[in-house]
């Protein structure tokens, strides 16, 4: 996974455009997001630190498309990688543990900046 900082791995551009300018369409589309992502990324470590690579793959599947619809395309290729990994029984573990962290960190600093995104526009609704 390139070094990336999170700002550069978040393009909201479709989330704007299919929302035509309905701030409640952004509101409701990142708090389902906001609500789910966690979950998904607590389910794929403790898969990961359990070697459950089903539901590690499983979960790392679920999360894929949000990253994409979030503009998130380095953290969905890399989620992708881990998903593909795991299918495989993760013949490296510790490379799996790597791209893990290092896209956690990157989703979980978007997961901030989104959250203040949701904030900013409740407060025009």
């Amino acid at each position: 996974m390139p070094d990336i900082s999170p700002d550069q791995d978040l393009d909201l551009s479709f989330l704007y455009e299919i929302a035509d300018g309905s701030d409640e369409f952004i509101v409701e589309s990142i708090t389902m997001f906001l609500d789910q992502s966690p979950d998904l990324l607590t389910s794929i470590s403790d898969a990961i630190n359990a070697a459950d690579w089903v539901t590690a793959a499983q979960a790392s599947h679920k999360l894929k498309p949000n990253l994409g619809f979030f503009g998130m395309p380095v953290s969905q290729a890399t989620m992708q990688e881990i998903e593909l990994a795991c299918k495989a029984g993760a013949p490296n573990p510790a490379e799996v543990v790597e791209k893990f962290k290092q896209v956690s960190a990157i989703i979980s600093a978007n997961l901030i900046t989104l959250k203040q995104i949701k904030e900013e526009k409740e407060a025009n609704l």
